[in-house]
């Protein structure tokens, strides 16, 4: 135990300053999505920005892409922040069983297709994992786009998986960022069923 924190603390030590300003810039987006703040997009942006670079120079082709599509997500959401935000969102609901069988699809069809590029077309030294973070992500994302309770199951096997995978590549702030982000989502998740089950009474 007490060598796991000495090398833990090595590596916070050895991280670089891109690495803090993007994982806090991350931290700072998700306290402000719950403070239900504008101004998360632009701290996402930049955080996403950043990420794509330390992600892509890691190692961890899949996730730099991941974060591709958050980049996107981010910037539809600024606009629609500004420009619709008098647009009724759709409802919170339990996915169905053909909504099931789409999101595994995804997963499974997300995965295999990840983890062929990156296995013969990348030198990802950990292409099952990062193809099994970014796999789960997309599905979980599809579900979170339709407003499903079960999104935030998805999105923490990922979280879950992604934890120990920046650990092994030595990203220590976004491998606590992730963490962070696994607590939120318990928390979301308890939420919207909250919500979902009141409406349903």
């Amino acid at each position: 135990m007490a060598n796991w924190v000495t090398v833990f603390v090595e590596e916070i030590r050895n991280t670089s300053l891109l690495e803090w300003l993007g994982a806090g810039l991350g931290a700072t987006e998700v306290l402000l999505a719950k403070a239900n703040k504008v101004w998360l997009y632009p701290a996402g942006i930049l955080s996403v920005l950043i990420s794509i670079y330390i992600f892509f120079t890691g190692g961890l082709y899949a996730e730099s892409a991941l974060n591709l599509y958050y980049l996107v997500m981010s910037i539809y959401g600024w606009w629609f922040w500004v420009f619709k935000r008098s647009v009724i969102p759709l409802p919170i609901t339990r996915a169905t069983k053909k909504e099931w069988g789409i999101t595994l699809w995804i997963a499974l069809g997300g995965f295999i297709i990840l983890y062929i590029t990156l296995r013969f077309l990348t030198d990802s030294t950990v292409p099952v994992m990062d193809a099994f973070v970014s796999a789960t992500a997309w599905a979980g994302m599809w579900l979170l786009a339709k407003r499903k309770l079960e999104n935030w199951i998805l999105l923490n096997i990922s979280n879950a998986a992604a934890i120990p995978l920046l650990f092994y590549k030595q990203f220590p702030l976004y491998a606590l960022l992730t963490l962070f982000l696994f607590v939120i989502a318990i928390f979301g998740f308890l939420e919207w069923k909250r919500i979902l089950e009141k409406k349903e009474q």
